[in-house]
């Protein structure tokens, strides 16, 4: 399909503008070099765009690659893009999937949803996003931007800037992701769109009272008034998305010998060795064999609800002034049920029986005796509310300068419910019946296991917590008993806001080789906040009566159908509706400060005020060089910060002393140790090179190739200090203390390193080899990138957060007689990235290896006389790809296996 614009004066001026129109960072400058001093054939192209009548636009798959490969072509700077088919309709599911996509980039699942991008090597929270060019703030702890909160109905196009330059407001090492909404007044002319898509996971519903089955909707308005000097652009989007998963979750994998037992001197040396591991047969197992600590296998069903509304509002009164006034919302509520069994092994009183199978230091397959099983039934709300406003003016004083202002505001509220309810045979470690359960390792990694018992039925399994979980209500003296925990509720929330203004003007300069100087200034002030609460749950009557409260059969108004764990082995499991047995009252909150007491009965609370200042020089420069026709040769260097992580620079600080350890006077052995934060900690400064060959022919083929090279000046890992805690603690109350010095960690400036890969990427449409193939088309890219960062010049290469050796990305596609269809794959190689831990906390582990395919299949009914009207099918994770984490060296350690299944969406697009 084509459409004619019959309004060229309108459209050379609109280019014309934006070629002059730009942003500065805070004591940013900019000089453009004369396009005739480059390449005499820009100016005859330019001069040949003045006297076009007409422009043929190109819409759907091809029409894409056009404005996404002429974004790249064009710009002043190394950059990749992705732009929509079609207004509300972005090439694939979401906005992370379809940067995914681009050389250089890759994404985390999360839910089976991706959620985070890395870029070159460098982890999410390296990359920083903007909206229509202004900054956006975090829904997470740290800095990643997750854009599954971001619609990509709303979404028109995405640019990721690989280098920066002066016009970036907001700079990363890794890079730069702007997400761009349409302007009205360049779409010039009316355009009302409707979606509407039907979604299902193949999965099935895994827990009572979910269901695999969601849909997704959204309607677009774009519109001209007033002799086209007003323009409006409003959007609404919605889903409601089911993800179900299978999830099989280690508790680790320890050594069998018990080390805790080993006896150390004074300097940390072994005088005595660990005592061996024997089975129930008696017979020793070495202290070096590794065996699964535990597991914490469940199903788990979500449901996401997205709510997205987008407007702009654009006036231009003549060729001199435009003002735009853009803003976006979005509401996100998550909701999951989570049901499985924790299974305690190594680190419980189970004991291992004679004839385990030991495989290469791993044992692979086994019976356990003695098993205490957690019943969970758990339930996680999240929420997060984000809104994005701003107003750009630009003016054209006269032919030489020009003025902008910029006024932004982004603020992201989340709060975050996950509340664990236990049940089992009895009430603590060892009152209830215990379990033989074999076990047998899967090639992927999980465990089969094999129980004695029926953890369906509802008179064996009843509410209160099997094992002694509760000393933390001890030591906030709550109870004198740890029998006390039946469930907990972990309740993280954060504020993050960003306000910014920015002003700039540009100069242009006749008959030099530079063209033009541009200058300017942003202030931003960026506010966040984590509030991380835990809150005990404990069954009222324990409460009234602890001394003689067991347990309590599940209510029957509040029992489900039981859930199936086959994946695993266990069979079914007893189900409730966790939520509603919370809010009937069952259970009593404890909430406050829990401590470990030292010697002394001294507990010390302090609050800790600190940050930095500092300023730093961050030149740049960018060269773009047309070699031959349709040839360019882009060169870049520049000197870029990102700042530390928020955990990183947390001004809290915890400390422990070891009464057993007080007559050591070894500070590497000291009875004092502490750790935390440090707001003194400097930005991650990098000087990055790049270096692209690009060469364009036929109508959307390219192919380009790019090296580029990163060098860390300085990297935070975590060091150990020498610290006096006599500076913090009064010792007068402790006994027999002799020595105050020990070992505090905090994350620390020290040696850096260096980043590098090579990149290559292309488009290729097959009708450039034969006519007969026209129609046909594919684009690629691959990605080949490594580091090499340490700790101390002397040690070893330390794995980057984020960094996969290898990202190789792919799509062939058809589109011709008003029928699309597209096939894409996504690689990337292990690499190590970031997960959720006990208590939320974000743990490194490595992630597998992972290829992805998707397909869709659409028609387009203007084809046989119904207009506006097209139908579409959509399959993603067509192989069904697993997530799967492990530890360490040892690929067979998993720690999270994950099973999303395939998820299915079809449904109608009407444009009118």
């Amino acid at each position: 399909m084509s459409e004619v614009i019959t309004s060229p004066e309108h459209a050379a001026h609109r280019n014309t503008r934006r070629y002059l129109h730009g942003t500065v960072i805070t004591a940013a400058m900019m000089l453009a070099l004369n396009p005739t001093a480059v390449s005499a054939q820009d100016a005859d192209a330019a001069a040949a765009d003045e006297t076009v009548l007409e422009e043929v636009v190109v819409t759907g798959i091809r029409g894409s690659l056009l404005s996404s490969i002429a974004k790249k072509r064009n710009n002043s700077s190394i950059v990749e893009a992705v732009s929509a088919e079609d207004i509300g309709k972005l090439p694939d599911a979401s906005i992370a999937e379809s940067i995914a996509r681009l050389p250089g980039l890759a994404a985390q699942r999360l839910d089976g949803r991706a959620n985070v991008i890395s870029i070159r090597g460098l982890a999410p929270d390296f990359t920083t996003t903007t909206l229509n060019g202004r900054e956006q703030v975090s829904a997470n702890n740290n800095r990643a931007v997750e854009f599954d909160q971001f619609p990509s109905e709303l979404i028109n196009a995405v640019v990721v800037h690989k280098t920066t330059d002066a016009k970036l407001v907001s700079q990363a090492v890794g890079g730069t992701v702007d997400l761009q909404t349409v302007r009205p007044l360049a779409h010039g002319k009316q355009t009302i769109v409707v979606n509407m898509r039907g979604e299902y996971n193949d999965l099935g519903a895994l827990n009572s009272g979910t269901t695999a089955w969601g849909y997704r909707a959204s309607a677009s308005y774009i519109d001209q008034f007033a002799d086209d000097t007003i323009g409006i652009a409003l959007g609404y989007a919605r889903m409601v998305s089911p993800t179900q998963e299978e999830r099989w979750n280690a508790w680790g994998y320890p050594t069998l010998g018990n080390r805790s037992d080993a006896v150390l001197d004074d300097d940390g040396v072994v005088i005595t060795p660990a005592v061996p591991y024997y089975d129930a047969g008696g017979n020793a197992i070495p202290t070096e064999t590794e065996i699964i600590g535990g597991a914490k296998p469940y199903v788990k069903s979500n449901e996401l609800t997205r709510d997205g509304l987008m407007g702009v509002l654009e006036f231009e009164p003549n060729d001199s002034f435009n003002t735009t006034v853009d803003m976006y919302y979005s509401k996100f509520h998550d909701e999951q049920i989570l049901r499985g069994i924790e299974i305690p092994l190594k680190w419980s009183g189970a004991s291992l029986r004679d004839g385990a199978v030991v495989d290469n230091g791993l044992i692979t397959s086994g019976t356990w005796d003695n098993v205490e099983g957690v019943v969970r039934n758990d339930v996680v709300n999240k929420e997060a509310e984000t809104f994005s406003a701003g107003i750009n003016s630009h003016y054209e004083i006269d032919d030489s300068w020009s003025v902008e202002a910029d006024l932004s505001y982004s603020k992201v509220t989340r709060t975050e419910s996950n509340m664990e309810t236990y049940s089992g045979t009895g009430r603590g470690s060892g009152v209830g019946a215990v379990d033989t359960l074999g076990f047998s390792q899967t090639d992927d990694g999980a465990a089969i296991f094999s129980p004695g018992l029926d953890y369906s039925n509802p008179s064996l399994i009843q509410l209160g917590g099997p094992l002694s979980w509760g000393g933390g209500l001890v030591g906030a003296g709550i109870f004198d008993t740890d029998r006390g925990q039946d469930g907990f509720i972990n309740r993280p929330s954060s504020d993050d806001e960003l306000k910014s203004i920015r002003l700039s003007g540009t100069r242009i300069i006749e008959d030099s080789f530079i063209d033009s100087l541009e200058f300017g200034a942003r202030y931003a002030d960026r506010s966040k906040s984590l509030l991380d609460e835990g809150v005990y749950l404990t069954l009222k009557g324990f409460v009234a009566d602890p001394d003689n409260f067991g347990t309590l059969p599940v209510p029957e108004e509040f029992l489900l159908a039981p859930t199936s764990l086959a994946f695993i082995g266990m069979g079914n499991m007893l189900s409730y509706d966790a939520q509603a047995l919370f809010d009937s009252g069952a259970y009593q909150e404890s909430q406050g400060f829990a401590a470990r007491v030292n010697s002394a009965g001294q507990v010390v609370r302090e609050i800790v005020i600190d940050g930095d200042k500092y300023w730093n020089f961050l030149p740049s420069m960018n060269l773009s060089l047309e070699v031959a026709d349709d040839q360019k040769v882009r060169l870049g260097v520049a000197r870029v910060l990102a700042r530390p992580r928020m955990d990183q620079m947390n001004s809290g600080f915890s400390f422990g002393y070891n009464d057993t350890l007080k007559d050591s006077t070894n500070i590497n052995n000291s009875p004092w140790s502490g750790g935390g934060g440090n707001p003194k900690l400097r930005p991650f400064m990098t000087w990055q090179f790049d270096a692209t060959y690009e060469a364009y022919f036929g109508e959307g083929g390219y192919v380009a190739i790019a090296g580029f090279y990163k060098k860390i000046e300085s990297f935070p890992f975590d060091q150990s200090t020498p610290f006096d805690f006599a500076s913090i603690v009064d010792i007068s109350g402790i006994e027999d203390v002799i020595f105050t010095q020990g070992l505090v960690t905090q994350p620390q400036n020290v040696h850096g390193g260096k980043i590098y890969g090579v990149e290559i990427s292309g488009s290729l449409p097959f009708d450039i080899l034969t006519e007969s193939l026209d129609g046909f088309g594919m684009t690629f890219s691959a990605s080949f990138t490594d580091s090499d960062v340490k700790e101390t010049p002397t040690s070893d290469s330390l794995d980057m957060p984020g960094l996969s050796n290898t990202v190789i990305n792919s799509t062939v596609y058809y589109e011709k007689y008003g029928f699309q269809a597209r096939a894409s794959m996504r690689y990337r190689s292990d690499f190590l990235g970031e997960v959720s831990g006990l208590s939320l906390v974000r743990e490194s582990k490595f992630i597998k290896a992972e290829t992805i395919f998707d397909a869709q299949i659409s028609y387009d009914l203007s084809e046989v006389g119904v207009e506006g009207l097209s139908v579409l099918v959509q399959a993603n994770n067509l192989t069904n790809q697993k997530f799967t984490s492990y530890q360490g060296d040892d690929k067979r350690q998993v720690r999270d296996f994950q099973n999303y299944g395939r998820t299915f969406l079809f449904g109608l697009n009407y444009k009118m």
